[in-house]
């Protein structure tokens, strides 16, 4: 039987990849993960802010806080 992945281990696994991000107060972020802490804080490069699913803006290199993110999801 094999055991489920960890959340962290999840997020190593994407560690590079573009990933979405739904945030408090609906807003969606699309970029790609370079890092992450213990508290879910997220380092994304090349973040576009997404409204509707649709382009928004471009961000550039963005720091989240992890208090913020409702989910996050691999593109």
């Amino acid at each position: 039987m094999t055991q489920p992945e960890r959340p962290f281990d999840l997020l190593n696994k994407e560690i590079g990849q573009t990933i979405l991000i739904r945030l408090k107060g609906s807003l969606q972020i699309r970029g790609k993960l370079t890092s992450f802490d213990i508290h879910m804080n997220l380092v994304l490069q090349d973040a576009e802010e997404l409204e509707e699913g649709e382009l928004k803006s471009k961000v550039g290199t963005l720091l989240l806080r992890g208090g913020n993110i409702i989910y996050i999801s691999p593109v």
